[in-house]
């Protein structure tokens, strides 16, 4: 069962967190991917921050994507950016890489659930 990481900032992850699932209470833009890939957790969870010009509030999922890491994220509308416990109890998933889908992420779902179902198998 993989380690659950709750962190305000993807930024406190590092490597000795591999095949964590990272819960974070991060934008899901290109600098905090690259925490992520340094850390490479099996799921990443960020928030969308209301998705952005040219769509930088997301970048990390195709990102990582390319990098063979699962990530999603959360809809700022319901999740406070910068905190992970909201993202982790009110978060509800809004984006998610191919990656995150193969592994039971599905949009709209809360991310309290796709937590309880990837810590029981």
């Amino acid at each position: 069962m993989p380690t659950l990481r709750v962190v305000d900032s993807i930024t406190e992850l590092s490597p000795v967190d591999a095949g964590c699932i990272a819960v974070s209470g991060s934008h899901g833009g290109l600098s905090s991917a690259r925490y992520a890939l340094a850390a490479r957790p099996l799921l990443s969870i960020f928030n969308d921050a209301g998705v952005g010009k040219d769509s930088a509030g997301v970048a990390a999922l195709d990102f990582l994507q390319a990098s063979g890491l699962a990530a999603c994220t959360v809809s700022h509308k319901s999740a406070r950016i910068g905190e992970a416990l909201s993202t982790m109890c009110d978060g509800v998933i809004s984006y998610a890489n191919p990656l995150a889908l193969m592994l039971g992420v599905q949009v709209s779902e809360g991310c309290q659930r796709v937590l309880d179902k990837l810590q029981t198998h």
